[in-house]
């Protein structure tokens, strides 16, 4: 039984999800940013980095831009830049002191 969570929680921890894919409500911690030198330079600036936690807070309709937060940074991303943000631990967002 020990043994069948170990490898249960060690597959979640390998198992990737592009932040593109969460619905809003759903948050992760960021495993890697991919994309051209630019777009990962911006988005380091923004505060996208490996093991920080984003929240995605809206989705615009017809593949508009997603809106999430990063501590208390909000940004909007194009959902193409928001597929190069992969995340690990995805799950709902539970807001801290609820």
């Amino acid at each position: 039984m020990l043994q069948i969570r170990i490898a249960l929680k060690y597959a979640d921890m390998t198992q990737r999800t592009p932040l593109s894919h969460l619905a809003p409500g759903q948050q992760g911690i960021i495993a890697s940013v991919e994309g051209a030198e630019g777009l990962r330079q911006r988005l380091a600036a923004l505060g996208f980095r490996a093991g920080r936690a984003v929240v995605v807070l809206r989705r615009a309709s017809l593949r508009g831009p997603l809106h999430v937060r990063l501590g208390t940074t909000d940004v909007a991303l194009r959902p193409a830049e928001a597929g190069g943000v992969s995340l690990r631990a995805v799950g709902p967002f539970a807001a801290q002191g609820a």
